[in-house]
């Protein structure tokens, strides 16, 4: 008799371990088609966004160029948003993403603004005299948590991604430049290179940075003489916030379209990752269940000999 209860019990956690692999490998299998699922509805909004950004990209270059040319000879007093200060004041805008799931894309970003604030604005982040923009929740929980100057909340940008709506932040920046608030800008964000691959920058929105001289003579001959009306001043202020504001936004778009290829790649490596893992514990559970079998049927011919002889 404790012969058959030594095969009952060794049968029954032979099964619960059997049956143990058998609820991973379908916990396993519903987590790929998430993960599917995922990728798919990533890179239908990847092909959305990627479309947005290429079509704004040239529009602001060009902008940028006839800034460059326009402005090339103004002095700084000619407008608020070319004037140089000392940067005692820094806003830093932070783009990232409202969720995650996107491989590296959120810590990237905030890694790179971290970076930026050790090393170049460590004497004003000594001071408090570093604030954060956050575009995304990700980025903002983050420098909430730890106590940074956070201004505002643009979560809902994401919701509707427009220019106007892009624009209440710029403007709520611009004026903060210009009633001295902050006497530097920056932003930083995820540049869209293509579906695998994103490069994080960082650029100045103001001061404008003047780079003219240099556009003008390459593009503009010094004998051509232009004829401008209004005057160039007015409409080199007309094109300012224009173009800060363009630039803000190309930024979000660039960020947007990097976030869905970022979690479009992240997806896809996670679903070959499981069908691997799906691989592995189909071939243990049937090693394990082959095993079992084959130790019960040995078990039971032991267990019949030992009843015969007895």
């Amino acid at each position: 008799m404790s012969h058959i209860s030594y095969l009952t019990s060794h049968i029954s956690k032979t099964m619960a371990n059997l049956k143990e692999v058998r609820n991973r490998i379908v916990s396993v299998g519903s987590t790929q088609q998430i993960t599917k699922a995922m990728k798919m509805v990533s890179a239908a909004k990847l092909k959305r966004a990627t479309n947005a950004i290429v079509q704004l990209r040239p529009y602001a270059n060009k902008l940028k160029e006839i800034l460059g040319n326009l402005s090339a000879n103004l002095e700084a007093a000619s407008s608020p948003y070319l004037q140089q200060r000392e940067p005692n004041k820094v806003l830093i805008v932070v783009i990232s993403s409202n969720r995650g799931l996107a491989g590296a894309f959120n810590a990237n970003v905030i890694k790179a603004a971290n970076l930026l604030i050790s090393s170049k604005y460590a004497e004003q982040y000594s001071k408090g005299n570093v604030s954060i923009v956050a575009v995304g929740k990700k980025v903002q929980d983050f420098y909430e948590k730890r106590k940074y100057n956070v201004i505002g909340n643009n979560n809902e940008l994401y919701g509707a991604l427009t220019f106007e709506n892009t624009s209440k932040i710029t403007d709520a920046i611009m004026e903060g430049f210009v009633n001295g608030s902050f006497d530097r800008v920056e932003v930083i964000y995820n540049h869209f290179k293509n579906a695998a691959m994103q490069e994080i920058l960082t650029e100045q929105l103001l001061p404008v940075v003047k780079t003219a001289s240099e556009t003008k003579v390459k593009k503009i001959p010094s004998s051509v003489d232009y004829i401008l009306e209004p005057s160039q001043e007015e409409i080199v202020n007309q094109l300012i916030p224009k173009s800060i504001k363009t630039q803000l936004y190309k930024a979000v778009l660039d960020s947007h379209a990097s976030e869905h290829g970022a979690r479009m790649t992240a997806m896809d490596k996670a679903t070959d990752n499981a069908g691997e893992l799906l691989r592995s514990l189909k071939l243990s559970y049937n090693q394990a269940r082959q095993a079992a079998i084959t130790t019960e049927l040995t078990e039971i011919v032991s267990g019949a000999a030992a009843l015969s002889n007895g």
